[in-house]
């Protein structure tokens, strides 16, 4: 399997699952109402939050193998739209799990030695970094997900 290939797997398995760490966002995110999802725990972030914001930086990067330019602004990354009803929070998830499945299938399309050339700007470095980040980042909030859901279910009493 060559490196885009490779990238692209693991896009898929931190989405849908089969990572080695056997925690994947579709899973955490099954069962959760939109109320779960919209409420902030302990003053952090809310979980339809977290999920926006992961998407954020998917879809910037979609983008940009989609051949548009770099748009996002970090500031941006966690203002989303309210989550105010069941639908709306089915749309977001719809949306990344859209999102993610087009990003995975463009990495795959990546001639290897794209991965080495600048994505954007020099600021960002390389398309490695940025495809490879992206995996990570969503890693990191998908932790942070699995303990917000412990909150809640704390909370609440329920599991």
């Amino acid at each position: 399997m060559n490196l885009p290939a490779q990238i692209a797997q693991q896009v898929r398995e931190v989405h849908f699952g089969g990572n080695w760490t056997v925690s994947n966002l579709q899973e955490q995110l099954a069962g959760l109402t939109w109320q779960q999802a919209a409420i902030r725990v302990a003053g952090c972030n809310s979980i339809a939050a977290l999920v926006y914001h992961i998407n954020y930086y998917v879809g910037a990067c979609l983008g940009v193998l989609r051949g548009e330019p770099l748009t996002a602004h970090d500031k941006y990354s966690f203002e989303h739209p309210p989550i105010t009803s069941q639908a709306d929070w089915e749309q977001l998830k719809e949306k990344t799990w859209t999102d993610a499945r087009a990003f995975a299938t463009l990495i795959e399309q990546l001639p290897e030695q794209q991965l080495w050339q600048t994505m954007a700007d020099e600021k960002y470095g390389h398309f490695y970094r940025n495809l490879h980040g992206i995996v990570e980042h969503t890693h990191y909030h998908l932790g942070q997900i699995a303990l917000l859901k412990k909150l809640l279910a704390t909370e609440s009493g329920v599991k």
